[in-house]
């Protein structure tokens, strides 16, 4: 795509060559004008003395001659209203914080892909961001994000997105609950950039990913002395996120004893570092996600009743992707242009890998599709990522029924009435499976569901899709199961 007369220039203030030229491609093929600098005070130099106009500008944090953060300062003195996104290949939370701050529009991790870099500019040349200055409290809501991170077609889904902008805009804690890999950390997101404190920082903590005791200095910081080790006191992410908001994920793993201390955060906005004395008071959004039932982790003791209704003011329940399957070939293009190099041609979702895509059960959610998304761009081969979802869901229905099988056809990309022969093998499996499930609980649906490890629900639109009814189970051992596939 070529540059456009009137289209708005970016500069790149970049000091290493092939990021620089990279970065520059990329721009150019998105249709922008670009401006290169290798290093602050060259980038200083051309804002001042360049007769055509900058509209946003590209800025690396670690630059030869000075800190980022500093040429940063100085931009903000020349030209207040002009947005900086940062860039850097160590994207601490100190550095987004310290960034943001300073008053940069965005943060970008490298290596940047052509959609984090379209949906950076966009916001920022389509007035999301404003330049920070005692900025009045807007009195409506923003309107909807031109980039969004969300993609979503099915009907639950325009429900949920119908949602977004009331939620984000309310300031309550919202509790997100869905399975592993669904997206809870892209609906919170969303949340945060249809609220009042979008251009503010956005922290997130993984509680399963550390052990409690990390998990309390990392939300509250330290001070000097507070335990072995702690040579120096550290801001925690409630005193670096003031203003902005933080995602919990996975709150559903903290340890009792901390939830007693975020319950304190959430009534009084105030709480102590580590070996701390004084009470520090914040403003801060919080938004927790978990795939576990807090309800009943709440009958067995492991979490505490009042922080559940505290974090319960708004919540979301995030469907696994088997549940919105208009959404698998959308979502699937979607990774492909992400993680697609800017120098490469996007590989075409073929009908064959369509119909493989939607077919296929997805026990690992969107997190799953994205990886086969990430091999589909290595291999190039749709035929290969084929046969893979297909063996994957034999594997799955063996597991499921040792009865019977789907046979894999040597060549899955074959004449479509051999992909309707997989697909009857495999809606055969699946009956089949679902009926020994049923025949070993006495027909107790709730019991065969904890059996074949599916939601309940699921377990009663695959009997009513597969045509599974109470008189098949007469028939099992003698007569094998036919189901009623359109």
């Amino acid at each position: 795509m070529g540059t456009s007369i009137n289209a708005p220039t970016v500069l790149v203030v970049e000091d290493h060559p092939q990021v620089r030229g990279y970065l520059e491609v990329s721009l150019r093929r998105m249709g922008y004008g670009v401006a290169s600098a290798q290093d602050g005070q060259q980038a200083l130099n051309l804002l001042r003395s360049s007769k055509e106009e900058i509209a946003v500008i590209l800025l690396d944090l670690m630059l030869p001659d000075c800190d980022g953060t500093e040429t940063l300062e100085a931009i903000r003195n020349l030209a207040p209203n002009l947005p900086v996104i940062m860039i850097s290949g160590t994207a601490s939370t100190g550095n987004v914080v310290e960034a943001m701050r300073s008053g940069a529009a965005d943060f970008l991790q490298k290596p940047v892909s052509r959609e984090q870099l379209e949906c950076a500019l966009a916001k920022a040349l389509e007035g999301r961001w404003v330049a920070p200055q005692a900025p009045e409290q807007p009195t409506s809501p923003p309107p909807p994000p031109s980039a969004a991170w969300f993609v979503g077609e099915s009907p639950r889904m325009r429900e949920l997105e119908a949602l977004f902008t009331p939620i984000g805009w309310s300031e309550v804690p919202v509790l997100i609950q869905g399975e592993t890999g669904s997206g809870k950390e892209v609906i919170a997101r969303e949340l945060h950039a249809r609220s009042p404190r979008a251009h503010q920082p956005f922290l997130k903590l993984n509680c399963a990913a550390l052990p409690s005791e990390l998990v309390e200095s990392e939300l509250f910081g330290y001070e000097r002395g507070a335990f072995t080790g702690a040579f120096q006191k550290k801001a925690g992410m409630f005193e670096m996120a003031d203003g902005g908001t933080i995602l919990l994920d996975e709150i559903g793993d903290m340890d009792v004893r901390l939830q007693a201390k975020l319950l304190q955060v959430l009534q009084d906005h105030e709480f102590r570092r580590l070996g701390g004395k004084n009470l520090m008071k914040v403003n801060v959004r919080l938004l927790a996600a978990t795939h576990r039932d807090l309800e009943r982790a709440i009958a067995n003791g492991s979490f505490r009743e009042d922080l559940y209704y505290r974090l319960n003011v708004m919540n979301i329940s995030l469907p696994p992707l088997r549940e919105r399957r208009e959404d698998i070939c959308g979502l699937a293009g979607h990774l492909l242009r992400k993680h697609c190099p800017a120098d490469a041609e996007l590989p075409e979702l073929t009908i064959e890998l369509q119909h493989a895509l939607t077919a296929y059960h997805w026990p690992g959610n969107v997190r799953e599709l994205e990886n086969v998304m990430r091999r589909y761009l290595v291999l190039r081969d749709p035929n290969a990522i084929v046969r893979e979802l297909y063996t994957k869901s034999a594997k799955g229905a063996l597991r499921a029924s040792p009865l019977s099988a789907p046979e894999i056809p040597a060549d899955v990309a074959a004449p479509e009435p051999i992909l309707d022969q997989v697909s009857r093998a495999k809606h055969q499996a699946e009956a089949d499976a679902i009926l020994a499930a049923l025949h070993s609980t006495q027909w107790n649906r709730k019991r065969a569901a904890t059996l074949l490890k599916i939601d309940y629900k699921a377990l009663l639109y695959r009997m009513r899709k597969l045509n599974v009814r109470e008189d098949s189970a007469a028939r099992m051992g003698t007569v094998r199961f036919t189901s009623r596939i359109a």
